[in-house]
């Protein structure tokens, strides 16, 4: 087994090896494994020691920054307060001033008495109860040896909890699940005792001793657990429940939340009130000895343990599931389920987990459920998108000024000034939206964020951020004057065009201030000033941004000025003379009425958020790496090549775009998947990519439409789509499906004219 170690963040102490009561499903007592009845009952000082000197020595060696100890048993409660005591201190001592320690203790909370709390508060040990639901519920299982019942006391426990000076320590509720009680009756008894959180546990069982299923169905835990899920839903997901997040998270992207599901490595180790340490606890449900590691805490240090090989197995992500579970697509969600549940006898732990059909089942039905509330509207709505990128470019920002604003960065500071003067009126905040919503703010926040420290991306920063806030007060009419850097005698404003005022060498800072239907400009320490009265066409020192295109197609702003538009991994070109200007219009007319006649659909859409285009030095029309709504207008090919390589563009932009402001797919590792058209080993986002990308090409110019289906079939049984990429996914099904019929002419009027609207924004002409 190959990889680094996965060092230990997470350690069981079993502070005493007996319990209080007889619950009938307790892995420790009543299944395979039954080294419990050589254990000692309580751990001994030298063990305490050593365990406190193992932590303090695994977090120093690997620079960790936390490190959780979750007191345990048994009845963890039973080794009484003194010697709790005792091991609080101890770890508490070992850890300071190397890591922060999380103390907790699980309990099935019969003696949990202020005197107990009290100690917990002291040391911040967080709580957890174990509690079956309702009374008729718990006791199913939870009983004492004489049959007694123990739900009054564990609700005694939870009360004391719920008090105030306790109530911080209260870390949830821990619910094992019994089919044959009511899932509904059972939440709702959990909910009524508002706990910070619940996890639902799923019976210990092998398939050698499978999990009980009265009905026979192969789905009953899922069946169940959904109607928790449905009750959790209908009141409105207040509380928190662990299993339903972590399968949410990882259909999202995210991690899992629980050692149960997911493919996250194992960082857990156990130690026994003898100071042996072992795999995680649930092995013992396997067979007699499953989870010893044959080391202790006297002779051996942690490292030691996570290079065993058992538990070098759990830490192999994909690898170390089955391959039929590497075959599945809701693997990164079940992770193949809980590792003590793949196991047989007869080949160990290389099986789907014995709740395979549940775990599969219940991913895909939250899937299907959790996309009502949880999908991006983003992924469905262009406009939602240029929205979500709007945001994006705020928050992008919001970042910046927190790393440049306590700096004293003086022309910073004073433009942030003015830009927050600006969005205190109507007229001017719509203005900073349009202007930060244009495709290049994103490249130069993005620039900016690579070296903020650094005093001249600071300067950079601070003057692109000025002929923003300049350019949206010209826009709106405000009675602002901005201090404006400008570089070899011109001055940028973004969205408007370029000013020349001075020399070609010269550098200084300039005054904006808005005039009439244009604005003046005057060099700080000169009376002079240049005036432009008109912002859309040609005069004296101006050089407006020019729209391209006419006829029945879109018009697009021809951005071939901004210093930032070099975003295309190709030089771009210089200034257009009118005549090259008019030529391209020309030829995007013809290219958009090709995508109109055999595309629509896509034409409509393109036409509605593509607004910028700059034109490259050579080369073929290109995406940026950032900018929704931005293309690099190339050189190379005919009307139909040009159409092709807008219709390429618009596909690679959008979905980057998308990549952007949601997760597509799972951030925490890719597989290699072939690709139908080439047979070659890609990530999946290349997949993704260059599926998305053909399946608008192949409709345009129907080459290898085949091939593409292939793609959405494999992208389909990918475990790494999250939510919003099954609805990306669903798109592109619904796109081929459709191409047939198309849009509507008047659905491409309508979308026309939504895009005329934006272009007229930008000032050119």
């Amino acid at each position: 087994m190959t990889g680094p170690l996965v060092p230990f963040r997470e350690v069981v102490l079993k502070v005493h090896s007996r319990c209080d009561l007889a619950c009938d499903h307790c892995y420790i007592y009543e299944h395979a494994d039954q080294s419990w009845r050589t254990r000692p009952k309580s751990i001994s000082d030298e063990a305490i020691s050593w365990t406190a000197r193992r932590l303090a020595e695994h977090a120093s060696e690997h620079a960790l920054d936390s490190m959780s100890v979750i007191l345990h048993g048994g009845e963890p409660l039973l080794a009484g307060p003194a010697r709790l005591r005792r091991v609080c201190e101890e770890l508490t001592s070992a850890l300071d001033g190397t890591a922060e320690l999380d103390l907790r203790i699980h309990t099935n909370g019969v003696q949990l008495s202020p005197r107990y709390l009290d100690l917990f508060a002291e040391f911040d040990v967080k709580v957890g109860i174990s509690l079956d639901g309702d009374r008729a519920a718990n006791d199913r299982h939870r009983l004492f040896a004489d049959g007694r019942t123990s739900h009054p006391l564990v609700l005694r426990a939870v009360e004391l909890l719920r008090q105030d000076r306790y109530r911080h320590l209260d870390l949830g509720l821990l619910c094992t699940i019994d089919i044959g009680n009511d899932p509904v009756a059972v939440f709702d008894a959990l909910a009524e005792l508002e706990p910070p959180r619940v996890d639902f546990l799923l019976p210990h069982a092998t398939w050698d001793e499978p999990p009980l299923r009265p009905d026979g169905s192969p789905t009953a835990y899922a069946d169940w657990l959904l109607a928790v899920f449905d009750r959790w839903t209908e009141q409105g997901q207040k509380l928190p429940v662990r299993l339903f997040s972590s399968v949410v998270s990882t259909l999202s992207g995210g991690p899992s939340l629980t050692e149960s599901l997911g493919l996250a490595p194992t960082d857990l180790v156990v130690i026994e009130t003898d100071g042996q340490m072992e795999q995680v606890d649930s092995l013992k449900s396997a067979y007699e000895g499953a989870a010893a590691t044959g080391f202790d805490v006297f002779s051996h240090s942690f490292d030691d343990v996570a290079a065993h090989p058992g538990v070098r197995a759990r830490q192999l992500g994909l690898a170390g599931v089955s391959e039929e579970c590497r075959a599945c697509p809701v693997v990164r969600s079940c992770g193949g389920g809980l590792y003590t549940h793949r196991y047989r006898s007869s080949n160990g732990f290389d099986n789907p987990s014995v709740y395979c059909t549940d775990l599969a089942a219940l991913v895909r039905a939250v899937e299907e459920r959790a996309a009502a509330f949880m999908g991006s509207p983003a992924v469905t709505e262009p406009a939602e998108l240029v929205t979500a990128g709007q945001d994006l470019n705020r928050t992008l920002l919001a970042a910046l000024h927190t790393r440049l604003g306590p700096r004293g960065h003086a022309l910073w500071d004073e433009v942030w000034g003015l830009a927050a003067e600006a969005e205190s009126t109507e007229q001017g905040a719509c203005a900073l939206d349009e202007v930060l919503g244009h495709p290049y703010a994103r490249t130069w926040l993005l620039a900016a964020q690579k070296a903020p420290d650094d005093r001249d991306h600071a300067d950079l920063a601070a003057g692109r951020l000025a002929a923003s806030v300049a350019a949206a007060a010209i826009r709106a009419r405000l009675e602002l004057t901005v201090p404006v850097r400008f570089d070899n005698g011109r001055l940028f404003l973004p969205t408007l065009g370029e000013v020349r005022i001075g020399d070609p060498e010269e550098q200084g800072r300039a005054l904006v201030r808005a005039a009439g239907e244009g604005f003046l400009v005057r060099k700080e320490g000169s009376a002079g000033a240049t005036s432009v009265t008109d912002t859309t066409t040609d005069g004296p020192g101006w050089a407006p941004l020019r729209r391209v295109g006419s006829g029945g197609g879109p018009r697009f702003v021809l951005d071939d000025l901004d210093p930032y538009r070099a975003c295309f991994d190709a030089p771009v070109a210089s200034r257009l003379t009118p005549r090259q200007a008019e030529a391209w219009g020309v030829r995007l007319d013809a290219a958009w009425e090709l995508l109109r006649e055999r595309v629509p659909g896509q034409a409509a859409e393109a036409a509605r958020v593509m607004v910028v285009l700059t034109p490259l030095a050579a080369g073929p029309t290109r995406a940026g790496e950032h900018g929704y709504g931005a293309l690099g207008l190339g050189v190379d090919g005919g009307d139909e090549e040009l159409a092709l390589a807008l219709l390429r563009g618009f596909r690679r932009t959008k979905l980057r775009a998308l990549v952007g402001v949601t997760d597509l797919f799972a951030a925490d590792g890719e597989w290699e998947h072939r690709t139908p058209w080439n047979q070659e080993s890609v990530p999946f986002s290349q997949l993704l990519g260059e599926t998305y990308e053909r399946v608008g090409t192949e409709l345009f110019r129907p080459e290898g439409l085949e091939s593409v289906r292939k793609a959405l079939r494999a992208i389909e049984s990918a475990p790494e789509l999250t939510i919003d990429g099954t609805r990306v996914l669903a798109g592109l099904q619904k796109e081929l499906a459709d191409c047939a019929h198309g849009t509507s002419e008047e659905g491409s009027r309508r979308i026309l004219s939504g895009h005329q609207e934006v272009v007229a924004g930008y000032g050119g002409g």
